[in-house]
């Protein structure tokens, strides 16, 4: 063994470059598992949710590229073996070539959030490279002490580490990444210190807040200047970053939006931003694969409300059930709205086309004729809430009209793009819930005139609910759509299924392998004044 790392043995530096190499390869090589874990949040368990099923085929490539590779070392190693040692080392072109098709595969393959180096992922990669030249540069050493027929074809078996060798950095590193979080909030929290008079104003819910937080910041900005967090930015370290980055002393209301996937999520995010206000839209079964059941759920956006319990406002939508039992309970000041019924504000004679929506805002005694480029009910629940807050700081009902009319659909939720040929797409891709899918084909199925196409992945993070969901979705599409395009093997049964059994016509139903997939089909069956869903879009850990 001492032999080897004998300082004139040439093969112990081609052992320490051959590591390097080999490490860099790997790191090349666990792009997709980097992403994926990245996507999950860095918690393992969202990782090996799709390791055990989608992750499998990446799980498939990798073993293939280190059965061939070192089958054919070995081939060469046997041929050339009595040329000389040096040619030996010719066998591990075909491992670096078969490394190489693998990498470019895996990088041109469409990716809708390709990784992002932030300085997390950074640590994280370093990391990895370490590790994997440690084990890299051990294989060699073992394999020329014990196994000295494969000599340096023995790399070829570090690919199939990489599905462990991920999480195993995120691990290691959980302890630092803790501590270095830990530092940016308590930078956060000392910034917000300098806002004494900074309105404070946290948006929870299982859906709706993106829009919620968006359409308030569009109407707050009638009378004063609004920060909020940007895109679905609803995590401690995405409030951080809001507010150590956008933050400044010229804004007058600083809007958070707060997710959450576990109980204590809303109460951590709460300590930090400190509201005096809130908003609590809908609660539903999403993410029910993390929370366990919908009563977790409720727990865990109740404490919102208890949060303000002291001193502050909170605003209920009561046309979601499980709000209203917590509005019951909720001892801080509060409002209520509803589409539905009467409530503190609420709204009448709601009428939508392709335009937008009006409807008659009703506030105390007062009727206020309102119109809104939105679309779907559910969008004006959204508004309704963001009407109460602006009420309870004090703007004028010509700001709150003003305002009504200048929000404007979100990207992505409901938002209706006019196309070539007069082909109308309702581009939902960034809702996923039971509820947002329901006033999805709600307003579909407005479209009486058109041929309605329905393309969706299907409803995901919900647990053992997420078949009969799914088959439910397929129920309710068979009600409203003409041709159904289902976007992935995952939900594609339970869809199917739904739709058949409500008598959907079978011929009318197309499967795709994933989104990119659609654009195929879409050529072949796309027609002039066509309507298109497209309703949900599942992220890369899903596929």
């Amino acid at each position: 063994m001492f032999e080897f790392f004998d300082f004139s043995n040439w093969h112990f530096y081609a052992a320490i470059i051959l590591s390097a190499i080999n490490a860099v390869i790997l790191c090349f090589e666990g792009y997709k598992f980097l992403q994926v874990i990245q996507l999950s949040g860095y918690h393992t368990r969202g990782y090996f949710d799709w390791l055990k099923g989608s992750g499998g085929a990446y799980v498939g490539r990798l073993a293939m590229v280190a059965i061939l590779s070192i089958a054919c070392m070995l081939v060469t190693n046997v041929i050339l073996d009595n040329y000389g040692e040096y040619l030996s080392y010719l066998g591990l072109v075909f491992y670096f070539l078969f490394s190489y098709i693998y990498v470019i595969n895996v990088h041109l393959a469409p990716k809708k959030t390709p990784l992002k180096l932030t300085n997390r992922m950074n640590r994280a990669i370093i990391l990895l490279f370490i590790i994997c030249f440690i084990i890299s540069m051990g294989f060699i050493v073992l394999s020329s002490m014990y196994l000295d027929f494969l000599r340096f074809a023995i790399v070829g078996i570090t690919p199939l580490l990489l599905p462990v060798l991920v999480p195993f950095v995120h691990w290691i590193l959980k302890p630092l990444e803790a501590a270095i979080n830990r530092g940016y909030v308590k930078r956060a929290e000392k910034k917000l210190t300098q806002f004494p008079n900074l309105i404070k104003i946290g948006i929870t819910g299982s859906f709706g807040k993106t829009s919620t937080k968006n359409f308030l910041a569009t109407i707050l900005s009638e009378k004063y200047s609004v920060c909020a967090t940007p895109f679905n930015f609803n995590t401690p370290m995405g409030i951080t970053k809001t507010v150590l980055q956008t933050l400044s002393l010229g804004h007058q209301v600083f809007i958070a939006e707060m997710g959450a996937r576990q109980t204590g999520d809303i109460k951590e995010l709460c300590e930090i931003v400190e509201p005096k206000y809130g908003i609590l839209t809908s609660i539903g079964a999403q993410h029910i694969a993390t929370f366990k059941s919908l009563e977790n759920v409720k727990k865990t956006k109740a404490e919102l409300p208890i949060y303000l319990e002291k001193d502050g406002f909170c605003v209920f939508n009561m046309d979601s059930e499980p709000v209203v039992e917590i509005e019951k309970t909720s001892k801080c000041r509060k409002c209520t709205v509803s589409i539905t019924n009467k409530a503190d504000i609420y709204a009448t004679d709601i009428s939508t086309s392709s335009e937008g929506t009006h409807f008659k805002l009703h506030i105390g005694d007062k009727v206020l004729e309102c119109s809104t480029r939105l679309l779907g009910l559910h969008n004006i629940s959204n508004l309704l809430l963001c009407v109460a807050m602006a009420r309870e700081l004090k703007l004028t009902d010509e700001q709150i009209l003003s305002g009504i009319s200048k929000v404007a659909p979100v990207e992505h939720r409901l938002q209706l793009i006019n196309a070539e040929n007069d082909v109308i797409i309702l581009d939902d891709t960034y809702n996923a819930s039971i509820e947002g899918s329901q006033r999805a084909l709600e307003v579909l199925s407005m479209f009486d005139d058109r041929r309605k196409i329905v393309i969706t992945p299907g409803l995901v993070e919900l647990g053992t609910m997420e078949r009969l969901e799914n088959y439910n979705f397929g129920a309710r599409i068979s009600k409203v759509a003409d041709i159904v395009i289902i976007v992935n093997k995952s939900n594609y049964l339970s869809i199917r299924q739904g739709l058949l059994d409500n008598g959907f016509d079978e011929t009318k139903i197309y499967e795709a392998e994933n989104l990119y997939a659609t654009n195929d089909i879409m050529k072949d069956i796309l027609m002039p004044k066509d309507v298109i869903l497209w309703e949900n879009d599942l992220p890369d850990n899903y596929i």
